[in-house]
């Protein structure tokens, strides 16, 4: 049994009878208390969809549920239904597009390394990976002199998705972005 402050984003833990997939955590250290950090988690209910925030001490033993990581690539989207493939035996696996509003900024057909969070044989949610290579598709044009430690431009992502990107990144460029701080990391491996 993991303390609260060992739990990370897209952890299941059973909490109060229910199975939650913890989608956020807000850590704070209130001034004038003796001991440690509070963990706020936003988590949902795996089977009914849910929401619920809770706040835990870092010393609070939680439950891990049993969840099962699947490897998997980006289908189809079917209605408000997003399709995934298992890349092992080909099952597929459908997320309501609620469910998974922040990690559809980031796929696209090429995307390597999804997994599948599936919990008593539903899915739940993805575990996306530390890094995407996503193109640019509309950006202020390049400067020439800009150097990669200058200034920045806001730029939209062939998924919907606006980064900042260093000056000297233009329209067509595929870059590399850091998936949970939605920073830019770099331009891409050219293939």
């Amino acid at each position: 049994m993991p303390k609260a402050s060992d739990i990370k984003k897209n952890s299941a833990i059973d909490y109060n009878g229910k199975t939650y997939i913890v989608r956020d955590i807000e850590r704070s250290v209130p001034q004038g208390r003796a001991g440690g950090s509070l963990y706020r988690m936003r988590m949902y209910d795996v089977v009914s969809g849910g929401k619920i925030d809770e706040t835990f001490k870092d010393s609070d033993m939680l439950n891990l549920a049993d969840l099962i990581r699947k490897d998997a690539t980006f289908s189809y989207v079917d209605g408000d239904e997003y399709v995934f493939m298992d890349s092992g035996d080909y099952t597929p696996y459908n997320l309501n597009k609620e469910s998974i509003a922040d990690d559809i900024l980031f796929i696209s057909e090429d995307t390597q390394g999804i997994q599948v969070i599936v919990v008593d044989d539903v899915p739940v949610a993805l575990d996306m990976p530390t890094s995407v290579e996503l193109e640019v598709t509309e950006t202020d044009p390049s400067i020439k002199g800009g150097s990669a430690t200058s200034r920045t431009k806001p730029a939209l992502l062939s998924t919907g998705v606006t980064v900042s990107v260093p000056e000297h990144i233009s329209t067509g460029d595929r870059i590399k972005v850091n998936v949970e701080e939605r920073k830019f990391m770099g331009r891409a491996d050219s293939k």
